[in-house]
């Protein structure tokens, strides 16, 4: 049980007979110097520690899961012969939002048909993906085809043909939003925060590893100091 600590407070109460009446008793503290009462705080910080490092854990988790799959997404699928772009304005709505980001793989240009669907080099700064409404073939030479397309939003064709040269591939799938994401990576002040991202990341995942072998060194030092030391 532990130590008790008496105090005498006095009460001071109502007078009697012209006089003062003091009444004292006894109030008991608890002695913070109590070995019990140490090892109560140690026993609830040691809880507050564990539960701190749950939460930790958990959100570095989510942090680390998050970044390695807008990594996959935006540069992991160039590994597997994608590229990637992000869809800047709503020609070919609703097929393709504005914001999305599309993943193109190459095609050949000789196979592609009316109805399809291609990305391609507008001009030198420029790409742009649109639908193909007509193949047209070369007059004097049949190894060269161009295209005619449309967005599936423009009311007219495009006012040129694409040349089958300027052809970067054909769309496979898309990501609605994710372009906006991609987009802002890609210039400042997003391309800062994305480097400070990762060397946060780096953190997350480390920091912990080497407050955990302090921690271990620690524990494994009082052991052998426990061991040489001799009972009284």
């Amino acid at each position: 049980m532990p130590a008790l600590q008496v105090m005498i407070v006095a009460v001071l109460i109502k007078r009697l007979g012209g006089g003062q009446q003091i009444v004292a008793f006894p109030v008991f503290k608890r002695d913070e110097r109590s070995p019990s009462l140490k090892k109560e705080r140690r026993s609830y910080i040691k809880v507050m520690s564990k539960t701190v490092k749950k939460i930790w854990n958990w959100f570095t988790t989510v942090f680390v899961a998050v970044v390695v799959i807008l990594a996959l997404l935006l540069v992991g699928a160039r590994l597997i012969g994608l590229q990637v772009f992000t869809v800047l304005s709503g020609s070919m709505e609703p097929t393709y939002h504005v914001g999305s980001l599309i993943y193109v793989k190459d095609v050949d240009p000789y196979e592609l048909e009316s109805g399809d669907v291609i990305t391609f080099m507008l001009d030198e700064d420029t790409v742009a993906t649109h639908r193909i409404v007509e193949v047209v073939p070369d007059e004097t030479d049949s190894t060269v085809v161009r295209f005619k397309t449309k967005g599936d939003a423009n009311e007219a064709e495009d006012g040129s043909l694409v040349h089958y040269k300027n052809v970067i591939g054909s769309p496979v799938f898309t990501i609605p939003k994710l372009g906006y994401v991609a987009n802002y990576i890609q210039n400042p002040p997003g391309t800062y925060i994305a480097i400070s991202a990762g060397a946060i990341l780096l953190l997350l995942v480390f920091l912990p590893d080497l407050f955990g072998s302090d921690e271990d060194e620690e524990k494994k030092q009082k052991k052998k100091q426990g061991k040489f030391e001799q009972p009284r």
